[in-house]
């Protein structure tokens, strides 16, 4: 006699678990050695990185005999290293360029619509904070490890349009590049429509004449 049983759930969402709100992209599996006196000993390192897709992100490195538990101690290490990006409109707030080691990489904003103009681990990163729109460039090393850690550098960096305002002496509209004559362009239109009758009119000599005759 057969017994019938629940399907399974195979959506895992992502590997961050089907409760978890973070999402996990690993970034790099790679193989190393180290020789010990009967030999070589091998395990694996992971490159980790996590987020919510809502400004929070952080990465994680993880080391263990087994590729699971290498990517395991990632994500754990990954979720203690989490921090916020600030953001305007998706994109972020000023151009800034991160470093670690070897690495750099220019991050830029960009206007509404561009996407994620980046690849690899620097793609997974921007992604996963979030960002929708913004222009990023490598300009040293092309080691993944170094180029995930150049962006996080990058993000970090990253200041409020108000804490950049009081640093630099200006309004916070004029740190996002909003032109403050567009909210008085409607009041003097609205001036320039104003009644005739609501207007002076002006003295001629002729009234003047007429009425002291």
């Amino acid at each position: 006699m057969s017994t019938s049983q629940p399907p399974r759930n195979r959506d895992r969402g992502g590997r961050g678990g089907r409760d978890s709100e973070f999402q996990e992209r690993v970034v790099e599996i790679n193989r190393v050695a180290k020789v010990v006196k009967g030999g070589r000993r091998f395990s694996f390192t992971a490159l980790v990185v996590v987020g919510d897709e809502k400004s929070m992100v952080g990465v994680g490195y993880g080391k263990a005999n087994e590729v699971p538990l290498a990517i395991q101690k990632g994500v754990e290490k990954a979720r203690r290293n989490m921090f916020k990006v600030p953001m305007h409109h998706k994109t972020i707030t000023h151009q800034v360029t991160g470093v670690h080691g070897a690495g750099r990489v220019l991050l830029r904003p960009a206007s509404e619509g561009t996407g994620v103009i980046a690849g690899g681990g620097v793609r997974a990163v921007l992604e996963l904070a979030g960002i929708h729109d913004v222009l990023s460039k490598s300009l040293g090393s092309q080691n993944p490890i170094n180029l995930v850690r150049a962006t996080i550098d990058g993000l970090q960096q990253l200041r409020t349009p108000r804490e950049i305002a009081e640093l630099r002496g200006l309004t916070v509209a004029q740190v996002l590049g909003i032109d403050d004559t567009r909210t008085a362009a409607p009041e003097a239109s609205e001036a320039a429509e104003a009644p005739a009758e609501d207007q002076a009119a002006p003295v001629t000599a002729e009234a003047v004449a007429s009425e002291g005759s």
